[in-house]
């Protein structure tokens, strides 16, 4: 997915097919009520698709995504406007690869972005850093099973290794525990982690965040972010027990299928966001040569 959209950036760049100011005009996408009588919602589920052609601009704050001669808006009304070329090349996408109805559950990016403009919960880079370090205390990797043998070394072959990489990574304690109350997290170690969140930006902390909560595991995150895990790996482990009750006991196939493929696109969607809203050039071009 990564390679995909980024490759959009040459092939995709008919997109910049507006003049910058020329769509100024547009009205927003239906009325626009005052700020202070809008609360934040999610758009509806789906809506018939009432635009034919998706394009991208350059103004004054960043890059717009324009639908036919209207610009996008948020859920508060507020311009959608993006920090970089490769994400609104991305967004558009999302835009234009809608069929007869908008499946607005299927365009996490567009989301993501609505978040990080709007911020409908007023969180600051801070209480994003927090939030995100706060899922080492119930880490999916971390807290482990006594029983059956077979679980207990299924999860020691496949998860041990990537807390080992974690912990050299970041010269930190990580460990594991059986316990009720979950792994005791030396204070350090979210020092360190927070330090390292801290390096990035307020919107790619919002796609951090998001991986974190899909996978249930700081740990994994940072190995996905990081390139040392794909999504399909990252996905993957953070359902190892799933995957080992589903071996034993069956598959259910409507459910678990349609359950694996949701949260392989919201992890691949949150860890391009990150990528595309960094602003570490090591970052991009680990992301552009990988």
């Amino acid at each position: 997915m990564w390679r995909s959209c980024l490759r959009l950036r040459g092939g995709g760049r008919h997109l910049l097919n507006c003049p910058r100011g020329g769509l100024t005009a547009s009205t927003g996408l239906g009325p626009k009520p005052p700020a202070h009588a809008r609360a934040y919602a999610p758009p509806a589920a789906e809506r018939k698709r009432f635009y034919q052609n998706v394009s991208i601009s350059q103004g004054e704050a960043g890059f717009e995504i324009n639908l036919d001669h209207r610009k996008l808006r948020t859920p508060q009304a507020k311009l959608f406007t993006v920090p970089s070329e490769a994400l609104a090349v991305a967004v558009a996408t999302e835009w234009d690869s809608q069929q007869d109805t908008i499946k607005t559950y299927t365009m996490h990016l567009t989301t993501l972005c609505n978040t990080s403009l709007d911020n409908p919960t007023q969180r600051d880079k801070n209480q994003l850093i927090w939030a995100a370090v706060k899922f080492l205390d119930t880490d999916t990797v971390c807290c482990r099973v006594e029983e059956p043998e077979t679980l207990v070394e299924l999860q020691r072959n496949e998860w041990d290794p990537v807390i080992g990489w974690a912990e050299r990574r970041y010269g930190v304690k990580i460990g594991s525990s059986t316990s009720i109350v979950g792994p005791s997290i030396p204070a350090r170690t979210r020092e360190v982690l927070v330090s390292h969140l801290a390096s990035y930006n307020t919107w790619a902390l919002q796609g951090i965040e998001f991986v974190v909560s899909q996978l249930k595991s700081m740990v994994l995150t940072l190995g996905l972010i990081d390139l040392h895990l794909t999504v399909e790996q990252a996905v993957l482990l953070s359902r190892l027990e799933e995957a080992f009750q589903i071996q034993k006991w069956g598959n259910v196939e409507w459910a678990h299928d349609y359950e694996l493929q949701d949260l392989r696109a919201r992890t691949a969607a949150g860890a391009l966001f990150v990528h595309l809203c960094s602003e570490s050039s090591a970052v991009k071009h680990k992301l552009l040569q990988g």
